[in-house]
């Protein structure tokens, strides 16, 4: 496993990083996701990701027992705050009442002492922003949190935050969260160039856009039992002829490379300075096993160009 430094701050995180959105304390079996997070560990991962939201509230109990078996400074926690957790009209957002709230529940379910990476899951346009980045930077002067993301911020509003931050002497975002792979690469215009020049590392999420990039679905009639695809609408709804013609394709590349798509898909990702980490969600061990040899994959220009002309 190779590291990278998240953002501008000298904290080493995985190339490949382990998430739990659809995943963990949801559809899949429960020992499937402990053996998965173990396995991932094993594996060198030290990167583990999750939010409040999930499953309101069960992938934090899931990870945070699963991960008690190892010592607390051998990887780095994150969460996420904004999601609705309640019926109350301040149950949502990134108010000081709903982060200072949700940070104390999310380590109560975690069995942590602190978030290694506490990110605002979406930017809220009703609380001013100074009001979000004071709340923060108070969690981090508790010792409560160490650093700052934000996910699915755009350009302009990482711009906004920095400003606030360096105005106030208020602890910098040193992260974002976008999604970003063969088939969304929308980051690529605005995003990826702030990040390189605000000190911002992408931590991007479907790397293998929804299991499409995996190879495992061949026809939109033909979903196999178990996946994804099969269970979630989510993953359907990212199933198009025109994806999967092109994920054949791709297959045929990474078969030229003696690599698996997936393992394509996420060298691919890695080849932006500006990525620290791509997170996977894995139901099985097996595909951790998979994924994590993605790091460390180097693809020459003539790949990359090829690559260019199948995804447009």
């Amino acid at each position: 496993m190779q590291y990278r430094k998240l953002g501008k701050s000298g904290l080493k995180v995985s190339e490949i990083s382990l998430g739990s959105w659809l995943t963990y304390g949801g559809y899949v079996e429960r020992e499937n996701a402990v053996q998965s997070i173990q396995r991932a560990y094993e594996a060198g991962i030290n990167f583990f990701d999750t939010a409040n939201i999930y499953e309101r509230g069960e992938a934090e109990k899931l990870l945070g027992e699963t991960l008690k078996a190892y010592a607390r400074e051998s990887y780095v926690l994150a969460t996420k705050v904004f999601g609705k957790m309640g019926d109350g009209p301040n149950d949502a957002g990134l108010s000081r009442k709903h982060i200072m709230e949700q940070c104390d529940a999310s380590l109560k379910r975690l069995g942590a002492d602190y978030i290694d990476l506490y990110y605002c899951h979406r930017h809220d346009p009703d609380t001013p922003m100074e009001e979000t980045l004071r709340a923060l930077d108070d969690l981090v002067r508790q010792g409560k949190v160490l650093y700052v993301g934000v996910s699915m911020w755009t350009a302009s509003q990482m711009a906004e935050a920095h400003a606030i931050a360096d105005r106030y002497l208020l602890d910098r975002v040193i992260a974002n969260q976008p999604i970003y792979n063969m088939f969304n690469r929308t980051i690529e215009q605005e995003v990826i160039p702030y990040g390189e020049r605000g000190g911002i590392g992408q931590v991007v999420y479907s790397p293998l856009s929804q299991g499409i990039l995996t190879g495992k679905y061949t026809s939109m009639n033909d979903l196999p039992d178990g996946s994804r695809a099969a269970k979630l609408e989510t993953a359907r709804n990212a199933l198009t002829e025109e994806r999967l013609e092109k994920a054949r394709r791709l297959s045929e590349v990474a078969a030229g490379l003696d690599i698996t798509l997936a393992q394509l898909a996420l060298a691919w990702i890695l080849r932006q300075p500006n990525v620290s980490s791509a997170l996977i969600g894995a139901s099985r061990p097996e595909q951790v096993d998979e994924n994590v040899k993605a790091s460390g994959i180097s693809l020459d220009e003539e790949t990359l160009a090829g690559i260019e002309r199948i995804i447009g």
